[in-house]
Order: C-alpha cells, then sequence, then structure tokens
C-alpha cells in the first residue's frame, strides 16, 4: 500500500513538473510571437542549404543576409563547426530577436564514424544496438554544431529495385517500429530530454514512400487506407508515439494529394489521431514538386502545404515567396501562420537553444569526440551482429588463420565504398580497407594475397561513381581476371569480395537488373573454376538476386555496406572470433520478376506453395519461376545449430481482453556460443477483412550456450491479434488464430489459438 502510494505520489509530482514546463514554454513563446513581424515569422518557417560554404564566405554569403534580417530560421547541410559558430552568432547577435537556427544535416547511419546502413542494422535485430548506434551518432553531430538530424527513415519497402531500401528498416511493420523506436531513443535520450550530447530526430518520410510504383523515387503511390493502416503507418505512428521531433513529409501522392498538402495526412492522422506535438517539415523543395505532379502552381501549393499541417519549407522558398499575399487576401490565416511558427519555436526551446545558442558550438567536443576508439568499437561489435550468413556447406566458415587466402574482388581493397549511402560526414581516409585489416589481423600466421579480379560494371557506373567521389580503380578486364584466377590457383581459399558498390543504392539509385553485375559474375565464375574453396561476400544495400551463386558458391554472406569498420567486422566473423547472428529483413527473390516479394502478404484464392517445382495451369505461379523466395524473411544461419521445439501456449482459448502466453524451447545443438533471434507470428484464419498469411508480432534475441535450452516466452493479447479497420481503430474478431514460433517466417511450428 505504502509503495503504491509513493509510486502514484511520484507520479503525480512528475504530471505536475511537465505541465510547469509547458506552462513556462507558452508563456516564452507567446510573448516571443508578439514581438514578430510577419516577414520574421515566415522567416522561421523557412529552410535552406548551405552547400559548400567556405568558412571566410560565411559573412557575406546570402544566407548570413537573411539569417541577420530575420528572414531564414533553419539551415541544413553546412558541415564545419567554424561555420555553424558564426551563421548562429549572426542570428543571435545581429537579427532584431536574436533567434537561434535549427542546424540541420543527413546523418543517417553515423557521422565519422560510420555505422552500418540502416537496413544492415536492422539485420541484427538487436534494438538495444541500434539505439546505441543513433547515441553515437548524435554525440558526434552534436560535437560539430548539428542539432537535428533526418532520421530515423520507417518507409516499409517491398520493392528491392528501390534504392533507398538502404535507409529503411525492410518490409515489416513490427520490425520497423521497433527499430525506429529505438533509433529515437539514441538521437534524443531516454525520455527526449536532449542533452547537449543529443540531437532533434525526424521520422521520415511520411508516408508511404517505399511503396513507390517500379521501385522509381518521386514516383506514384496509391492503395487502400485498410492497407495504409495495416502495413505502411504502423512504424510511423510508433515513432510518434516514441516522441520523435519533427516529421518531413514524402515526395509521393496520398489518395491523390501529394503528401505536403494532405490535411488528412499531416494533421488528421498525425496530430488529431496520433497526438504528434512536434513540427512538420518537407522533403527537398517538395512544395515545387507539388506543381510538376500536377497539383497545382507554386502559390497553390504553398497555401495547401500551410493549411494541410506542413510547418516548414525546405528549400522551396515557396512560403517565403506567397505567404504574405495569401495573408492579405484571406488564402491563410494568421492563426494559421503561427500555429506553424510556434511548432518551429517550441523544437528550438526544446533543444535549449534560447537558454544557450552555442550548446552544439563546443570547440573542445568537436577535437574529442570524433571517431573515438570506443565509437569504433561500438560501431565494429555492431557491424558484426549485422552479417547475414546465406549459405555454408562442409562448415566452409570459419577460415582457419593459416596457409594462403586470396583475397579477390572490386569492393576487397577500396575505403570510399566502405560507409555505403548517405555518409556525408565520413573520413574514408580514416578508415582500413578489407585488405588491410585482414593482413594486420592474420599476421604471420596466414598469408594474404590480393587481386582487385574485374571492374564494378563493364562501363556504366564510371561516371557516377567519379560523381559521387567513391570511385574505384578502373583496370583492363581481362588483365585484372587472368591476375585474379592466378592468385586463386595459389592460394588455399578464395575470399571474394563483389556486388554493388555505395553509389548503386540510396535515393536516385533504382536497378532493374538486381543480379550481379555482369564482369564480377565472369569473375566469380572463373574463380570456382579454379577448384579452390569460395567465399562469397556479398556487398550490398538492398535484397539482390544470388540465385545462381546460392546453387553453385559453397559460402555467402552478406556483409552490406557495415561502414567505417567494416574490415575488422568481417575477419571477426569470417574467422571465427565472433558468431555470425543476423537475420534476413527482406525477403529475397529468386528473380526480380518476382518484385515486390514479401512475406507478410495474403493469400492467393488459388495458392500454390512454395517451392513447387512444377508449372500448374490456372493457380497462382509462374510460368518460369518457382514460387517463393531464395531465402524467406528472418533467415539466417550460424555456425552454430539451434533445434527448435514445438509452440505452446498457457490456454487454448482466450476472451478478447484476457492473455495468453506461447512458449517454446530453444536448443544449441552446436559446438559454439551462439545469439539467435527467435520470432512470433500470428494468422487470423477466418476474418471479415483478409488477413496476411504471416505477420511478424513479437521477437528475442538469446544468446545461448552450446548445448543449452532456454525456454523464450511471448505474451499474446489483443494487441497482438487485432488488426487496424480503414479509419486505423484496433479491431479483433472471435475465432481461430495460428500461432506460430520459429527461425525464420518460413520454418515454423504452428498451435492453434481461439480467441472467444
Amino acid at each position: 500500500m505504502i509503495k503504491r502510494l509513493i509510486f502514484t505520489l511520484t507520479l503525480l509530482a512528475a504530471v505536475t513538473a511537465s505541465f510547469a514546463q509547458k506552462q513556462t514554454m507558452d508563456n516564452f513563446i507567446d510573448k516571443l510571437l508578439s514581438k514578430m513581424t510577419l516577414d520574421e515569422k515566415i522567416g522561421q518557417l523557412t529552410l535552406l542549404p548551405g552547400g559548400d560554404i567556405t568558412t571566410g564566405a560565411v559573412m557575406d554569403s546570402p544566407l548570413a543576409d537573411m539569417v541577420q534580417k530575420g528572414q531564414l530560421g533553419s539551415v541544413l547541410n553546412v558541415k564545419g563547426i567554424g561555420k555553424i559558430r558564426t551563421l548562429q552568432e549572426l542570428a543571435v547577435k545581429k537579427s532584431r530577436l536574436g533567434i537561434p537556427l535549427l542546424i540541420g544535416q543527413d546523418v543517417i547511419h553515423g557521422y565519422e564514424t560510420v555505422l552500418p546502413i540502416p537496413l544492415a542494422q536492422a539485420c541484427s535485430w538487436d534494438t538495444k544496438a541500434v539505439e546505441e548506434g543513433a547515441k553515437i551518432a548524435a554525440k558526434e553531430a552534436s560535437a560539430q554544431g548539428i542539432n537535428w538530424v533526418y532520421s530515423p527513415m520507417v518507409d516499409v519497402a517491398h520493392d528491392a529495385r528501390w534504392g533507398r531500401v538502404s535507409e529503411g528498416y525492410g518490409e515489416d511493420p513490427y520490425l520497423s517500429s521497433q527499430m525506429g523506436v529505438a533509433a529515437v531513443r539514441g538521437y534524443q535520450g531516454d525520455n527526449n530530454e536532449y542533452g547537449k550530447e543529443r540531437v532533434m530526430a525526424c521520422l521520415k518520410h511520411y508516408a508511404l514512400y517505399g511503396a513507390t510504383e517500379a521501385g522509381k523515387d518521386y514516383c506514384s503511390v496509391d492503395m487502400s487506407r485498410l492497407r495504409m493502416f495495416n502495413q505502411y503507418f504502423p512504424p510511423y505512428k510508433a515513432v510518434v508515439e516514441a516522441g520523435v521531433g519533427s516529421v518531413m513529409s514524402s515526395f509521393n501522392i496520398v489518395d491523390g494529394i501529394p503528401a505536403t498538402g494532405n490535411k488528412w495526412l499531416m494533421t488528421d492522422v498525425l496530430r488529431d489521431k496520433w497526438g504528434f506535438n512536434g513540427f512538420t517539415v518537407t522533403d527537398y523543395a517538395s512544395i515545387n514538386e507539388m506543381s510538376q505532379l500536377g497539383f497545382g502552381d507554386g502559390r497553390t501549393s504553398a497555401i495547401q502545404a500551410l493549411k494541410a499541417g506542413t510547418d516548414m519549407d525546405m528549400c522551396a522558398l515557396a512560403y517565403n515567396k506567397y505567404l504574405k499575399d495569401a495573408l492579405s487576401n484571406g488564402s491563410v490565416t494568421q492563426s494559421e501562420i503561427d500555429t506553424a511558427v510556434r511548432r518551429v519555436l517550441e523544437a528550438k526551446y526544446k533543444l535549449g537553444l534560447f537558454d544557450d545558442p552555442y550548446r552544439y558550438c563546443d570547440t573542445k567536443r568537436a577535437k574529442t569526440d570524433m571517431y573515438t576508439p570506443e565509437n569504433r568499437r561500438v560501431a565494429r561489435d555492431i557491424a558484426a551482429e549485422t552479417f547475414v550468413l546465406l549459405k555454408n556447406d562442409g562448415n566452409l566458415l570459419p577460415l582457419k588463420k593459416q596457409g594462403t587466402i586470396a583475397l579477390v574482388g572490386p569492393l576487397a581493397d577500396t575505403r570510399n565504398n566502405l560507409p555505403g549511402c548517405w555518409s556525408f560526414a565520413d573520413k574514408p581516409e580514416k578508415y582500413s580497407t578489407l585488405k588491410e585489416c585482414m593482413q594486420r589481423y592474420l599476421g604471420s600466421s596466414a598469408k594474404v594475397v590480393y587481386a582487385q579480379g574485374s571492374n564494378i560494371y563493364a562501363d556504366s557506373l564510371r561516371q557516377r561513381a567519379d560523381e559521387f567521389g567513391r570511385p574505384i580503380h578502373w583496370g583492363d578486364a581481362d588483365a585484372m581476371l587472368k591476375e585474379a584466377v592466378d592468385v586463386a590457383n595459389n592460394a588455399d581459399v578464395v575470399v571474394a569480395c563483389i556486388g554493388e558498390m555505395a553509389e548503386m543504392t540510396g535515393e536516385s539509385s533504382t536497378r532493374t537488373d538486381l543480379n550481379l553485375p555482369d564482369v564480377q559474375m565472369r569473375l566469380l565464375k572463373a574463380l570456382l573454376a579454379t577448384g579452390k574453396p569460395v567465399v562469397l561476400l556479398n556487398y550490398s544495400g538492398r535484397p539482390t538476386v544470388l540465385s545462381w551463386e546460392s546453387e553453385h558458391v559453397p559460402a555467402i554472406m552478406n556483409v552490406w555496406f557495415a561502414g567505417s569498420e567494416t574490415g575488422d567486422a568481417v575477419c571477426d566473423v569470417l574467422f571465427g572470433d565472433k558468431v555470425p547472428t543476423g537475420k534476413l529483413v527482406n525477403t529475397m527473390p529468386r528473380s526480380v520478376g518476382q518484385v515486390p516479394i514479401f512475406y507478410n502478404h495474403t493469400s492467393t484464392s488459388r495458392p500454390v506453395p512454395d517451392g513447387e517445382k512444377y508449372f500448374h495451369k490456372y493457380v497462382s505461379n509462374y510460368i518460369d519461376e518457382t514460387n517463393g523466395p531464395l531465402y524467406p524473411f528472418g533467415f539466417g544461419l550460424s555456425y552454430t545449430t539451434y533445434k527448435y521445439g514445438n509452440v505452446t501456449l498457457s490456454a487454448s482459448t482466450m476472451p478478447k481482453d484476457g492473455k495468453v502466453t506461447a512458449t517454446v524451447a530453444v536448443t544449441n545443438t552446436g559446438s559454439r556460443d551462439g545469439d539467435e533471434v527467435v520470432q512470433l507470428y500470428i494468422h487470423d484464419r477466418y476474418s471479415s477483412v483478409v488477413r496476411p498469411v504471416k505477420e511478424l508480432k513479437g521477437f528475442q534475441r538469446v544468446h545461448i550456450a552450446a548445448g543449452e535450452t532456454k525456454t523464450i516466452s511471448f505474451d499474446i493479447d489483443a494487441s497482438t491479434l487485432s488488426y487496424l479497420d480503414a479509419d486505423g481503430n484496433p479491431f479483433l474478431e472471435s475465432g481461430d488464430f495460428e500461432i506460430m514460433t520459429g527461425p525464420n517466417s518460413r520454418d515454423v511450428t504452428t498451435a492453434k489459438l481461439t480467441v472467444e
């Protein structure tokens, strides 16, 4: 009784303090708003890029002039704490009201210490690792003057052709939700306290950007609201409920209206239904792009965006051009402008910028907090968790630290490509290539011989690589191939480092062919022809097609783009000092013709089992390809083996307001300790709305020693079994459910649960 009373009093005190803090903030902003001119208010809604402005040119730049006049409230992608400090001083000391700037940047997966791409991070199924990675990114970015980062991206993506698959957390809404929430905790703090080493996160891209047609960026999206709420909206909602400070609208249309100008999306759902109380910002110049979509001219688009609930205009200068006249003729109201301005000012208040505008401009931190040994150690550990072992015939892996190892491939000795896409603050000159790491790692215990072996493509990507500053040495194809074969012939084992280069993924990197590029496939076949055992390290920022490789190569491990510590992390796993634990977060297709492919699809009325070898007329299958994936969602091997028992339920029936527990015993039957990701799926057998054949509803990453058995439990209640209707309201029907557990979405055991 006393403990309960203490808890109640503590909670009451916290609520009272929170209310008092909000009242103080409201009073401060009320006074500030009352002093602002219309131009100054519109300035707070304007965000412009710094580009490559030099330190000496800051004072004479157009940005500086706008800042001093109070016509610019935020800047993005200005690199260098000196430049940022100068801009902040101009805002605080030279503008009439001294309102500090928001300083934003694309900090997507680390800063100078580059973490694995978000897709890879999700393959760890380790929310603590994702949180810790975001914490490191925030610490380094904030030491360089950044206080606002455009991350996390939680767009559910089913189409591997889309280059921006690399920036998100895969195809599943539940997993993406967990990862997005973890990232926000890392960026903003456990309770969104925004300390000096934390920053404001920005959820993106709201909404549905990952469902773009044909895998092309900036393309159309069209789907039912039922599908929106159940398959695409959950990660956005989860991150909003976690307290993310800002939300970025997407380029695409939703229900025929551009997201940036869609009131149902930006206000009715985001604010009224989910309770978001931060500020919203457009994607890059997306108000102007509403005209390109055929929605309206610049003036119409600007008015529509503000009235829809879009607070800040990124780089279009549309609010700057049109809002003043729109107010004078009654197209927008003073209240609508003031509401948007208030939200931006609240963000600056929460970040502590009014108390200390230079809290993110500590030059001492800029010298001590970047690319530290501790940050590198954590990044290395995280990277090792992301690698997915897809095949390991004859236990070829882990490799022995002896003999002669042929390290071959265009990605084996490149440092520019290790970070992957969207790593604008990286310092490749500080990073070690895999070749350098392997030679250092093995020392005198084994000999490493190297050959590049091939170009990335025969010719088509040379210009693009140079454009983004991540070139790979371009050489004579025949000569490189001959050198690689000679090296392989004189080695005991071959490690082939091939796949995508960094700029083949990310924004504006759609591919129609997901197979290994031509000259690299030629290299791989030549290496296999030597008769030496070959390990394929597949570098990629998306699911790729590995059907031929899966049939012919004895060992395959996806290493994605694992960041600045890739080389050491690969050696840790390749030679067995760490055990691979990664699991796929996107289904890997057999053929690009299956794309989009994802595990949580609805059933067809004429189903054919996955893996069926023969074509059947008048049922749902391909003439020229087997149904089902090459590797299913959740799949990943280890250097040890696990045996799953049958899933059991604490009760076979459950009232709608009740709870049951699902348990499964998992035994490590191998000789190595390891971490296993135990997964829980459900299927509503009969429903008034057709439900997916499987839905992930829980997972646990569990350490199991060799020979040990652990019993894993999952609680199941209405929130586990419900779906959302077309208005986003949860709905649970009576009837039978299948409860499934297993190591991936394919290999599961099932128990029946009846909801009464």
